[in-house]
């Protein structure tokens, strides 16, 4: 089958694997023509359904690679599988070393005070990357002009090659998109809290957790304030949308990759 991407609620998912990940964004940033690159797990899926604003984030998306195993499960029980899980957290520290070998210029944005800094440290140091800006903008979604223009500024004049935003859904999704002329030539690439991640601020869940596919458990034992509303009240919405799903032919639920 040629490459594609397949359906899954209103998001569409690219069907690669790891390593075609890393070769795609190599491409974007060779390509010089900009593009965004997302990871879409259960709670985007969601997050789409009442969302107009994420969702044409989405559909104006470069590449969009299947975060975690429920996304993988719910392909294979569609009938139109996805090969690999390719999370934020996984693809950040060898998109970092490729940006480092190849002299990428790398702008790191978002994260709480301080983060973006060490993690540029860190990149610096372990990876060789060319870590050219960093900023920590508070965004919000309330409508106000200018809010998803923050730290933009910053950006442009840094000429990167590539911008991992670290902000969480659906925030890093709508800034990238809304911003997508002025950051040109420049990939920008939604990375949540993998930020967090490299400079050790939030401890990873055990690799065998990850495959087992809770992740999510594990986090929400970490931080059940912050995590509780999502993962038992809103994200459940998922099997809904699923259902519905199954019911669109699967001819409409494939289709090439850009």
């Amino acid at each position: 089958m040629p490459p594609h991407r397949v359906r899954i609620g209103h998001l569409w998912v690219d069907a690669v694997t790891f390593d075609e990940a890393l070769a795609t964004i190599e491409a974007l940033v060779r390509a010089g023509k900009g593009g965004s690159v997302f990871t879409p797990n259960v709670d985007h899926v969601v997050t789409a359904e009442d969302d107009p604003a994420f969702r044409a984030a989405y559909d104006a998306v470069r590449l969009s690679l299947a975060d975690g195993k429920p996304i993988l499960w719910a392909g294979k029980m569609l009938g139109t599988p996805v090969p690999q899980k390719v999370s934020g957290s996984d693809l950040i520290e060898p998109l970092l070393r490729l940006a480092g070998r190849l002299g990428w210029r790398v702008f790191l944005l978002g994260g709480a005070p301080g983060v973006a800094e060490a993690a540029a440290e860190r990149s610096r140091k372990d990876f060789g990357v060319n870590v050219v800006g960093t900023a920590s903008p508070f965004i919000r979604l309330d409508g106000k002009p200018g809010d998803l223009e923050q730290g933009l500024d910053e950006v442009v004049a840094a000429r990167p090659d590539l911008v991992l935003v670290a902000m969480g859904a659906p925030k890093q999704e709508r800034w990238i998109h809304h911003n997508r002329e002025r950051l040109g030539a420049a990939v920008g690439v939604g990375v949540g809290a993998s930020l967090d991640f490299i400079i050790g601020r939030i401890q990873r869940a055990p690799r065998w957790v990850s495959n087992a596919g809770l992740e999510w458990l594990y986090r929400l034992v970490r931080e059940p304030r912050r995590l509780a509303h999502r993962y038992l009240v809103k994200d459940p919405r998922f099997l809904a949308v699923l259902a519905r799903t199954a019911r669109v032919p699967r001819a409409d639920r494939l289709a090439p990759r850009p």
